[in-house]
């Protein structure tokens, strides 16, 4: 039996600020949203490919402030590194901190929504690396010398071998 990934579901405090982020930040559109039937809970839903009426979606009646204590994050491919890039400088000018890391495999950028659920955006580079690999990566490098850094660091690791092998 093959399953595959179609979303997840975040119980939170503070739905109108999680929804400003999302959609504002990460780029989400809103596809639905209605009452649970339920107290006062809603439910919204968000995607970002119209194959998928939602990769995401928020209830409101979070039982607990902080970051999240059961899952560390959910992880989001992008395509390619201009679009990683992009991610980034939106963060940026949200003032969202995050942190650059290399798993070999990809490059990646890790940060924390509006209500500490840990996110990671990541594309993936040329090659293969066995894991756990984790080395911050610096932003400021060209797309060429992020690729000859990548390169570099990770070759002598167990399993390096370019990604189409």
């Amino acid at each position: 039996m093959a399953l595959s990934w179609s979303h997840m579901v975040l119980y939170v405090e503070d739905v109108e600020r999680m929804l400003a982020f999302y959609t504002g930040v990460l780029g989400f559109e809103v596809t639905d949203r209605g009452p649970l039937g339920r107290d006062d809970r809603e439910i919204v839903f968000l995607s970002q490919d119209p194959e998928e009426h939602h990769q995401v979606a928020f209830i409101n009646g979070r039982k607990e402030a902080g970051p999240s204590n059961s899952v560390n994050h959910a992880a989001f491919r992008i395509e390619g590194l201009a679009a990683l890039r992009g991610m980034a400088a939106a963060l940026d000018a949200e003032g969202v901190a995050y942190n650059p890391r290399s798993h070999g495999n990809t490059w990646s950028i890790y940060f924390e929504d509006p209500e500490r659920n840990g996110i990671e955006i990541f594309c993936d580079t040329p090659w293969k690396v066995a894991q756990p690999q984790a080395v911050a990566w610096d932003p400021a490098l060209s797309d060429e010398d992020l690729a000859r850094w990548t390169e570099e660091r990770f070759r002598d690791q167990p399993g390096f071998e370019p990604a189409d092998a």
